[in-house]
């Protein structure tokens, strides 16, 4: 949404500031420049990069739009599934515990947090480490520099649509140039007609290096730099799961280890200690009231 109310202001500012030095709009209205830009930067676009890249960055087109950034809601069902889990490997033998990592879908401690199974990659790896856990061979600073590693990849693999995007915006500008030079050119064989006619080619001709500036800088770096926002914070769901895990394996308490989690959780995203224990407590009063209902 915020994508949208920027792009108005500045198109309005942009249009009426040019209307109010005397400019007409119908000139910058130039649809075969913008063809030429847009699709040349399109196709260098997919020259560039791979049928994987360009699909994910249609997606992050998309979150930047909806501004799809993570909620307090899935940070407090990351924090809950956490705390359960530590409960669970503190507290019961392997045999009883493995079930929860080997289909996550089925696990009631992963089913009260609906969020989290959405978010599959996420699970996984939740997964996959509370498994190197349970085995109890492994090292904490081997699974500190294992994590940091698989963090650094997915990294990097959900900033490709936006290194993919930036290196466009900067190509803009020149493709820009060469719509100018196009309409140079077709100006350059109207030398002969009325002065009018050749100052309206020339000042088409002019509208693509604008528009070429114009799309760089107010639209599509802008988008860029959203979807970069957006996965840099949805890649702190991990790091918030890689120093929960890593507490506890250094012997620290669930309740305790939940705070190195949410420490890293940015300040005005951050849950408060009280509302983590609030939702930890309840959740934990509706599973131990499970049993007693089964058993009666």
């Amino acid at each position: 949404m915020t994508i949208v109310i920027g792009l108005i202001i500045t198109l309005g500012c942009m249009l009426g500031g040019f209307v109010a030095m005397g400019g007409h709009v119908e000139v910058i209205w130039q649809p075969w420049e913008y063809v030429i830009i847009c699709g040349a930067a399109l196709g260098t676009f997919v020259v560039a990069n791979p049928v994987k890249t360009i699909k994910d960055s249609g997606k992050g087109i998309v979150e930047a739009f909806k501004n799809s950034v993570p909620s307090s809601r899935e940070y407090l069902d990351v924090l809950g599934v956490l705390y359960f889990l530590m409960r669970e490997l503190r507290s019961k033998p392997r045999n009883e515990i493995e079930g929860h990592f080997d289909d996550p879908d089925q696990s009631p401690i992963f089913q009260r947090f609906p969020s989290l199974i959405a978010n599959k990659g996420l699970t996984i790896f939740i997964c996959d480490y509370c498994r190197l856990i349970l085995i109890g061979n492994a090292r904490t600073h081997e699974i500190e520099a294992l994590m940091d590693e698989e963090i650094q990849t997915m990294r990097t693999d959900k900033l490709k649509s936006y290194h993919a995007m930036s290196t466009i915006s900067e190509a803009l500008p020149a493709l820009g140039i060469v719509a100018a030079v196009l309409g140079v050119i077709k100006a350059m064989g109207a030398l002969d007609q009325a002065p009018e006619v050749l100052g309206a080619l020339i000042g088409a001709a002019l509208v693509g290096t604008f528009a070429g500036i114009f799309f760089s800088y107010a639209v599509v770096s802008p988008i860029a730099s959203k979807i970069k926002l957006i996965r840099e914070k949805k890649m702190r769901l991990y790091v918030i799961v890689k120093q929960t895990l890593l507490a506890f394996m250094n012997g620290a308490m669930p309740q305790v280890a939940l705070e190195h989690g949410r420490k890293t959780i940015s300040a005005y995203e951050r849950p408060s200690i009280d509302e983590v224990e609030r939702e930890t407590l309840s959740l934990g009063s509706a599973a131990s009231s499970e049993p007693a209902r089964e058993a009666a």
